[in-house]
């Protein structure tokens, strides 16, 4: 593997020129067309379809991921993203009519969708290419200027969207800026109208906190610990099966990934075994240590592999029980899947979001007892249940709250543009994917037009007398 993260801060001294350029150009590209607009996203794609190698190469260098794996979460995920706004450019930026109460006679109303501005989009390390392309889609979309912040961890798909970008688009309307915390911080100093971050709550607390000092808007994408909840009745091959794609894939190092379950207890043991038979049926299916396959990712950085390490370890000291097909090896970053059981809330894996291949199980008696365990945490960014009864489904999304849910399935919610993602609260703020993406990336401008020379409400202009409190009774009592 061949991750080198990117350590040097070389765009420190022109990252005030580089805004300068954008913030000068915000003018012409709010007057672009849905034409122009639609014209930069079918160059994006192509360049996207010409280079799909390339971004495959890229992304196995930082993760070991399998091609297709990145075909599938990386490559045809912003493909679909992209399609959909080309395709729905021209009605999103139609203005939208809207209605007149009576007491407004004579005027007519529109709500406008204007570019924002200059924006800055600071994008994570996990799906380094789709999570980057996908708010530069809509900011685009919605006609802005942008500077992209690309991870510095994941470095080789960091270097690729620099070249991407330099390929595509002048400096003066998207720009990517290379560099590590010291390049954000500079960043966040700057009056962007708008921030679209992805990544923890904690680094987007920090976020927000540097935009309010400018009062720019924000978009935060974040994460936290989604639940999984399997109720009696469900079907466990097919929930070990979806479970596990969802909570293994690129390694469990996915913001929507299923962060712990919750099973019946009378259920537990049966659960654990069809999880363990689906992980051999998807990694292993000819016997070979999970470690020799070619579908399986790495962690990113030797820095989260110490981190995972010690959550496992920590669960272990603490009685949990653990389930690994293999043994970790730092050297290469590798992580197993790995099953937990017999988990305590004084574990850390029970504390912190995991992001990784870590699978803890808790169960329950009962489905209240679940659902309690689940509001006395964070409201989650994903929530899952899997189970064959509409009713008790319905229970469980009516007593719970989550940025977005898939009903026996995992994550793929996140792949309908015509579904809002986000968070909520400490998940995240703001939502993005299809229309809601362009809107976060718009102001919403309220036009009212009224007729020169004529108003309904001249006769409650000063000097105020009997036929302003006549009029004002009336409008108030009918309307």
């Amino acid at each position: 593997m061949e991750n080198a993260i990117i350590t040097s801060d070389q765009n420190i001294q022109n990252i005030e020129d580089i805004f300068i350029h954008l913030k000068k150009n915000r003018q012409a590209i709010k007057d672009t067309t849905a034409k122009v607009r639609i014209k930069k996203l079918k160059l994006l794609e192509k360049y996207i379809l010409d280079h799909r190698s390339d971004i495959q190469n890229a992304i196995h260098k930082d993760f070991n991921k399998n091609p297709i794996e990145t075909d599938a979460t990386e490559i045809l995920s912003t493909l679909g993203l992209l399609r959909h706004a080309r395709k729905n450019l021209k009605k999103w930026m139609k203005p939208n009519k809207v209605g007149t109460p009576l007491s407004m006679l004579g005027t007519s109303s529109k709500v406008m969708y204007e570019p924002k501005g200059a924006c800055l989009i600071i994008s994570p390390w996990n799906y380094p290419f789709y999570l980057a392309m996908g708010p530069l889609i809509y900011a685009i979309a919605a006609g802005n200027t942008v500077a992209i912040k690309p991870s510095e961890i994941s470095s080789n798909t960091s270097l690729f969207i620099e070249k991407m970008i330099k390929d595509l688009f002048p400096d003066n309307e998207v720009k990517v800026v290379l560099g590590g915390v010291e390049t954000s911080t500079k960043l966040l100093e700057l009056k962007f109208d708008h921030i679209f971050f992805t990544g923890s709550p904690q680094v987007g607390k920090v976020i927000m906190n540097a935009a309010s000092k400018n009062l720019s808007s924000v978009t935060l994408e974040l994460g936290g610990k989604s639940p999984t909840v399997v109720l009696n009745d469900a079907d466990l091959k097919d929930a070990s099966d979806k479970i596990t794609w969802g909570k293994f894939i690129n390694a469990g190092q996915t913001c929507i990934a299923p962060d712990y379950c919750l099973v019946p207890k009378e259920l537990e043991a049966e659960f654990v075994d069809q999880m363990q038979n689906t992980i051999n049926e998807f990694y292993s299916p000819d016997g070979e240590v999970i470690e020799l396959s070619k579908d399986f990712a790495r962690i990113i950085s030797n820095k989260h592999f110490i981190r995972l390490q010690h959550l496992i370890n920590d669960a272990a000291e603490k009685g949990a029980t653990v389930m690994m097909n293999g043994e970790m090896h730092e050297e290469t970053r590798y992580i197993p899947p790995t099953l937990l059981t017999n988990v305590t809330d004084d574990m850390l894996i029970m504390q912190e979001e995991i992001f990784g291949p870590i699978l803890p199980i808790k169960t329950y008696e009962n489905v209240d007892e679940a659902l309690e365990y689940i509001a006395s945490k964070e409201k989650p960014l994903a929530l899952y249940v899997f189970g064959q009864k509409k009713k008790d489904i319905q229970y469980v999304i009516h007593h719970s709250t989550a940025g977005g849910t898939s009903i026996n399935d995992t994550v793929l919610h996140i792949n309908n543009p015509e579904l809002p993602f986000g968070g909520v609260n400490n998940s995240g703020i703001g939502k993005s994917h299809g229309i809601y993406g362009f809107m976060g990336f718009s102001n919403q401008r309220a036009i009212l037009k009224n007729r020169v020379g004529m108003t309904g409400i001249k006769p409650i202009y000063p000097p105020y007398g009997d036929l302003a409190t006549k009029l004002l009774d009336f409008i108030i009592k009918k309307f």
